[in-house]
């Protein structure tokens, strides 16, 4: 299973609960794409990295169902 794959399920799951605290979405794997400007391993980007622990969980979880397209886009780019 691919790591997008694999992020895109954990989006899936985050976003189906509903407890109040949302999970980083933080793989480790810290690399930004210079053409996307996005990590790697999370997919989010360098603003987004650097306000999660000041959000509140809707932001958060709006963080979180930008990340599940931008998987979804990226897996259909891959076909």
């Amino acid at each position: 299973m691919s790591t997008l794959s694999r992020l895109q399920i954990r989006a899936e799951q985050v976003l189906a609960s509903d407890s109040v605290h949302m999970p980083s979405p933080c793989v480790s794997v810290c690399v930004v794409h210079p053409a996307t400007g996005l990590c790697e391993g999370c997919l989010r980007s360098l603003d987004e990295v650097a306000a999660w622990g000041q959000m509140h969980s809707a932001q958060q979880r709006e963080v979180w169902q930008r990340i599940k397209a931008r998987c979804v886009e990226k897996l259909a780019e891959l076909g």
